[in-house]
């Protein structure tokens, strides 16, 4: 018993004592980060709820449903089977030990064994999933390309040596009597029957070896997850607590240093615009990357991965980190780094941004490779916040290294010349209106919407410039005049919003051109405002709120939509063709908007819609988002073609969509299959809006 205790003892001290220390390692790298922007502790009742659905309930894991069930069974198991730990670290002192009040009770030996069979099958499960979806058997397509393998098997070992050797002392502990349930622990029970025969001396010393061996394991496991990617078992519920609500999608941030939000107008001198070195991001940030499980899920759902980007979310993530690791010795330092290692000095002189072949540790092709999609972000069970780290990075390379993929100039340029993409100017807003069968009333400069004005029509730059757009924007027009909604438009007066400089990382023009909108949107006194493009919508609904304008922005599916089951429209004509519909990931990912395009649909007559496999939150991305609708696409097969094709998959004689990004890169998809003989030429992509219009008017109509 002596001897038990006194090695017992030994081992947990020294164990925790290499514990504390990497812990509290962590903690001073965690403290090197910047503050983070204000909001981050408020709202503890969201937050409270996000960890217990997230954490406890597993929600995202579960989502893919037979590696989520394991993992909730062993997140659970050793939740669980604490108390196991606590009755192990009790027999070192007393072989009578039991948990106070329910330590005998068969419930809980029931659940205990439960939980440790739960989670040895689950060890079966993973081991099958990481053979069969190995990077050897499907490279690339493997969600666990890049990751480390031979730590993650280890952990698997790791846990298997927990399991057996809990049922080894617990079996050996009922043949000694010193077990605390006279029933209901069924496997413990089991290993008993094998143990007996050995005799009581054997047992007595199986119970010991038992017990020194569990508790040894559990040890040297937490020291193991201190030093791998598992570290997310303890920092998971901190990430997942502090992460943005309800979710690091919809609106970016705006540019913070030190916590506070920097003023472009006038800067302070130490203020930090972007992430130009680790250092840089903030505490949450770091703590994001520390709690990757490199599960690749993110990984698997990226459309540039899929098609053959250098881009993977999971490992961009796993860079920062390693590189975080690696230069902490000089961030930890101070002034004095004389005395650090070549190779840390070599780290600290690494550009965070740059060929990898030169030393940089992100390279230039990951970082404009992403749509800013946010399929990563809806994807991690962990609640990473990929899009944010990537725009930020963007934001140094932009603005302070004017380093940026040369097609982007002319999107730039266009913008702070004539307020468009396309650099058409201000004359070019109205021209849309032309031919349509009733007059559209436009608001003067200066004058206010008058009572009798239902909505705002936000027209957009592309629902005012390209020519398809164009008949989306007529479309929507059309409708509401059909349905007796009273709108107005601000023509010339409008200018872009800002979404792609945003994205692209420019936050100075996007505050720019938000601001001018903002002033005329105020002066307009205008509430509620109806939009075409889901990046109008995005940008008008969520993140003008960050420049001064507070308006109810509706998506036009949502109105037209709500039109038609108020029986202020009614589709009556047979629109009698397959469609699919694409959820653009401005409209559906990023801020929920899934049924009413769908709704739109079902009602149209004859309409046969087919989902595509990749829908709803899963949608497959266009290709268009994070500005990259105005950059070449040179690596890998193009995005817009990879969705186009499973559009075509489908049958679909109309691929519908409901935003003006989505519309022209699958109309370029479509074309290009058209060419090839992949497509039929009477295939069309469309707006939601116009297959309502044919159905509302004339089949032959739109």
């Amino acid at each position: 018993m002596v001897v038990r205790l006194v090695l017992g003892l030994a081992i947990t001290l020294a164990v925790l004592a290499v514990a504390g220390r990497r812990a509290f390692q962590l903690y001073r790298i965690g403290r090197t980060g910047q503050a983070v922007e204000p909001g981050r502790t408020s709202g503890v009742g969201k937050r409270v709820l996000a960890v217990t659905t997230e954490v406890l309930g597993q929600r995202k894991l579960l989502k893919w449903s037979v590696p989520g069930a394991a993992h909730f069974a062993v997140f659970w198991g050793f939740t669980i089977l604490f108390a196991t730990i606590i009755e192990g670290f009790g027999a070192l002192f007393d072989r009578d030990f039991h948990i106070p009040i329910i330590g005998t009770m068969t419930w809980l030996g029931f659940l205990e064994d439960l939980f440790i069979v739960a989670v040895l099958v689950s060890l079966a499960v993973f081991s099958v999933i990481r053979l069969r979806q190995s990077p050897e058997r499907e490279g690339r397509r493997s969600r666990f390309f890049g990751s480390h393998l031979g730590p993650a098997w280890l952990v698997l070992f790791m846990i298997f040596n927990v399991m057996w050797t809990l049922l080894l002392y617990r079996g050996a502990q009922i043949n000694t009597g010193n077990f605390p349930y006279a029933h209901g622990a069924f496997a413990s029970e089991a290993v008993a029957k094998v143990l007996a025969p050995l005799g009581s001396t054997a047992n007595d010393v199986l119970e010991t070896v038992g017990l020194l061996l569990s508790l040894g394991v559990v040890l040297a496991f937490l020291v193991l997850v201190l030093y791998s990617k598992h570290l997310h078992i303890f920092l998971a519920p901190i990430n997942v607590a502090f992460s943005r609500r309800p979710r690091a999608l919809g609106a970016l941030l705006p540019v913070y240093s030190g916590g506070k939000e920097v003023d472009f107008e006038d800067p302070g001198e130490d203020d930090k615009i972007g992430r130009g070195a680790i250092e840089d991001f903030t505490w949450k940030g770091l703590l994001d990357f520390g709690t990757c499980t490199e599960c690749g899920r993110c990984q698997s759902q990226c459309p540039a991965w899929n098609t053959e980007k250098p881009l993977s979310p999971k490992l961009l993530i796993m860079s920062l980190r390693d590189h975080a690791a690696a230069k902490a010795p000089y961030l930890l330092a101070g002034p004095d780094t004389s005395a650090l290692p070549k190779d840390v000095l070599a780290e600290a002189e690494r550009s965070l941004v740059g060929l990898v072949s030169e030393g940089g540790v992100i390279d230039p092709d990951v970082l404009w490779s992403c749509v800013t999609c946010g399929a990563c972000v809806e994807q991690c069970p962990v609640d990473i916040e990929h899009v944010d780290h990537i725009v930020d990075m963007r934001r140094y390379q932009v603005l302070i290294e004017s380093q940026f993929p040369k097609e982007a100039h002319t999107l730039l340029r266009n913008l702070e010349r004539a307020g468009d993409p396309w650099g058409r100017g201000a004359q070019a807003r109205l021209e849309w209106m032309a031919g349509l069968p009733f007059e559209v009333r436009v608001l003067d400069e200066g004058q206010q919407l008058p009572a009798d004005v239902d909505y705002l029509l936000w027209v957009g730059c592309a629902g005012s410039l390209d020519e398809n757009a164009k008949k989306t924007t007529r479309a929507v027009a059309e409708l509401l005049n059909e349905a007796g909604v009273q709108f107005m438009v601000l023509g010339g007066a409008e200018t872009c919003t800002g979404d792609a400089a945003r994205r692209l990382g420019q936050e100075l023009l996007f505050q720019e051109l938000g601001k001018q909108n903002v002033e005329t949107l105020n002066a307009a006194g205008a509430k509620r405002i109806v939009v075409t493009c889901a990046h109008c919508f995005n940008a008008l609904g969520n993140e003008y709120r960050q420049l001064g304008g507070d308006y109810e922005v509706l998506h036009h599916t949502q109105l037209l939509s709500q039109l038609v089951a108020e029986q202020k429209l009614v589709p009556v004509h047979p629109v009698e063709a397959a469609v699919t519909y694409h959820d653009p990931c401005y409209l559906g990912r990023h801020n929920r908007v899934f049924s009413p395009p769908r709704e739109i649909l079902a009602g149209v007559p004859g309409v046969r819609l087919t989902e595509m496999p990749r829908s709803h939150e899963k949608s497959f991305c266009c290709g268009a988002g994070g500005a990259r609708m105005w950059m070449e696409e040179t690596i890998g097969t193009r995005i817009n073609e990879t969705r186009t094709d499973e559009a075509i998959a489908t049958g679909a004689e109309l691929i519908t969509a409901a935003c003006p990004y989505c519309i022209v890169m699958l109309t370029d998809g479509a074309n290009v299959r058209k060419q090839q003989g992949k497509a039929a030429d009477e295939l069309q992509v469309i707006d939601v809006s116009r297959v309502l219009l044919r159905s509302v008017r004339d089949p032959e109509a739109g």
